[in-house]
């Protein structure tokens, strides 16, 4: 008869090593499953986050974008042309897109992706007389898209080719000056030219004939915070663009000083 020893004998498994204590092993087990757990979870966070984002309205997007606007207008795009009209282009730009790249810009401050076309976003007005509607504006000069169509075939520099039916005219920053320096040098479209007016420094009458165009120069239904500023802004403006304008198209003498 045989004495059994003070240690117990651990039996082998089949493949010859020692099994694990079950405590062990069911710890393992739980580990593993926190760790799916915690996978699990963080996939939810992202997923709910992700389809947060995308549920901001749009107007919440655009406060979330930053919006530099400058208290002096940029330089056009487009080189050459009278100082005058270039000087009236970028008064009502100060009007309508004072923003630090305007050619970008949507109504409300909103910007767009460059492109090749006019955006034909239409962006719900919060304010003025037209609340509760929405409006295309985009670019520069605040282009509703139907608007854009229409002086783009008139006097675009490069429209699409005969051949190309669904060809659409480029919305790029020099097509978008070329489009407006040829409408407002265009007599027969406003029944008034206007490069004689403004050399006779008739200002306000320019600005009033182009009000029904462009609603902010301070004779039309949406002023704002840059409306008064606009006689100021233009003749600093036009300093600067007769100062940089090839001797050809500066006013001689016996005009007298524009400003």
């Amino acid at each position: 008869m045989f004495r059994s020893s003070a240690f117990p004998v651990t039996p082998f498994s089949s493949h010859g090593t020692p099994p694990q204590p079950l405590t062990r092993r069911r710890g393992r087990r739980r580990k593993k499953r926190q760790r799916g757990s915690i996978t699990v979870t963080l996939m939810v966070l992202a997923l709910l986050g992700w389809l947060g984002l995308r549920a901001i309205p749009t107007p919440s997007l655009r406060k979330i974008q930053e919006v530099v606007w400058v208290s002096h207008p940029e330089p056009l795009a487009m080189e050459g042309g009278d100082p005058y009209i270039r000087a009236l282009m970028r008064t009502i730009s100060a009007a309508e897109s004072n923003t630090s790249y305007p050619y970008t810009v949507l109504y409300g401050g909103e910007s767009f992706a460059p492109g090749n076309r006019h955006p034909n976003i239409c962006v719900p007005i919060t304010a003025g007389p037209n609340t509760g509607n929405c409006t295309t504006a985009a670019g520069r000069y605040q282009f509703l898209t139907q608007t854009w169509e229409e002086k783009a075939a008139k006097y675009h520099p490069r429209p699409p080719a005969w051949y190309d039916m669904w060809g659409e005219y480029s919305f790029d920053p020099e097509s978008q000056d070329w489009v407006v320096y040829q409408w407002l040098q265009d007599e027969n479209a406003w029944g008034f030219d206007l490069a004689t007016a403004l050399r006779e420094d008739r200002l306000d009458d320019v600005l009033r004939r182009l009000s029904g165009t462009w609603t902010s120069l301070g004779y039309g239904i949406e002023s704002n915070t840059m409306t008064t500023r606009l006689p100021r802004i233009y003749r600093n403006l036009l300093a600067e663009e007769l100062e940089n304008a090839p001797a050809s198209t500066r006013p001689s003498t016996t005009e007298g000083n524009p400003l």
